[in-house]
């Protein structure tokens, strides 16, 4: 039995699909609300369950007789390790689409995953793909020599789930490494170490191979870190990418607005979600991943686009269950962008649709901010 919480989110959906589409099964759909899981067809022998992620009694429950366990239900930063603890103890595996640093820290610290079980944390998009589509991309090419230089790019015009936007207000103080906030907004990766303060906010500024002017807002996760520290990098810059006006306004208002209280950071959420929708209003959804790496003597681009990052999320996801069925990952604890395979992942995807990956080679610098002739328009790739 295969146990997916969040079963009726923007995310979980995605994954319940795939994997059915996959043949794996059966599944357990679990959601506060059964009713709101939609009707399938789900494999022989599925069930839809009621269960509250926050609620360890209800999780223990629900993870009862499963073998493995995939957690789409957030806040993450709020559930933390809730559910791969419950999931630990029913004796089943564990694949969770955010569970970031403290997740792997406090796991770590405690013990809980012992030498038969595998927990596999951060199999999304950003964390999860976004380190696994450079590595990919480094051996996409027949130029002989080493990568040295990384920028990377997320962001899209979409809708922003209630889990979302409580995960962007609790990172202000938690989801890194250490008892850190998530992220260090301005910094860089310098010749094997942090640089702070090396970048700079831009405002409608043209990201390569966005349609529009953008705000670009630089920061440094330790998913980057990981990945240029694995690669050998020596410069790795990323932007968060920021589309619609109302979402930017907010975001860079955001430490001054007043969240002491939980009434206040949920009025700040139900801010986010609307200005999301304002944004979105009227206009295509979509979703990029933009990654350019360059050698000494070669450089290309990675253009991956989809409708969705929650869609994406959940192919990310279903595909990291499989792994874990399939023992391609072994036992122990993981991120998914160190333990799953970067061309399987990236052809699966591709084959499956969930995502356009479209290669450029350059013959000198890939493209930088600003660079108006590297636009294209959605439905271009």
């Amino acid at each position: 039995m295969i146990g997916i919480i969040g079963a009726s989110g923007a995310v979980g959906r995605h994954t319940a699909a795939a994997l059915a589409a996959a043949g794996a099964g059966p599944l357990r759909l679990g959601a506060r609300r059964p009713s709101a899981v939609p009707p399938g067809p789900w494999p022989e022998g599925s069930e839809t369950v009621g269960v509250d992620a926050s609620d360890p009694a209800s999780l223990a429950r629900f993870s009862d007789g499963c073998t493995l366990l995939v957690n789409c239900a957030g806040p993450s930063y709020l559930l933390k390790d809730t559910v791969a603890l419950a999931g630990l103890a029913a004796g089943a595996d564990v694949v969770d689409v955010m569970g970031d640093d403290p997740v792997h820290e406090s796991l770590t610290g405690s013990g809980a995953v012992g030498p038969d079980r595998c927990v596999v944390l951060s199999a999304g998009t950003v964390p999860g793909l976004a380190g696994l589509v450079p590595l990919w991309l480094a051996g996409a090419g027949p130029e002989n020599g080493p990568a040295l230089r990384m920028t990377g790019y997320a962001g899209g015009l979409e809708h922003a789930t209630e889990s979302v936007a409580a995960d962007i207000v609790l990172s202000l103080d938690t989801g890194g490494a250490g008892g850190e906030r998530f992220g260090h907004p301005l910094a860089a990766w310098r010749h094997g170490r942090r640089a702070p303060g090396v970048l700079r906010v831009a405002d409608s500024a043209q990201a390569p191979y966005f349609p529009h002017p953008v705000a670009l807002q630089p920061l440094l996760t330790t998913e980057v870190e990981r990945l240029a520290a694995r690669m050998d990098l020596a410069e790795a810059d990323w932007y968060n990418v920021l589309p619609g006006t109302q979402v930017r306004e907010l975001l860079t208002a955001l430490p001054t607005l007043p969240m002491d209280t939980a009434e206040q950071r949920d009025a700040v959420t139900g801010r986010i979600r609307r200005a999301a929708e304002v944004d979105a209003a009227g206009g295509v959804p979509y979703y990029r991943l933009v990654f350019s790496l360059s050698g000494r003597d070669w450089a290309r681009t990675c253009v991956v686009h989809c409708d969705s990052s929650y869609r994406l999320t959940g192919a990310v996801a279903a595909l990291a269950a499989l792994d874990v069925l399939a023992g391609r990952i072994g036992k122990g604890l993981h991120y998914a962008a160190q333990a799953m395979d970067p061309q399987a992942t990236v052809e699966a995807l591709r084959a499956n649709g969930d995502a356009e990956f479209a290669v450029h080679h350059h013959a000198a610098a890939p493209p930088v901010p600003g660079d108006a002739a590297e636009a294209v328009e959605d439905g271009e790739l």
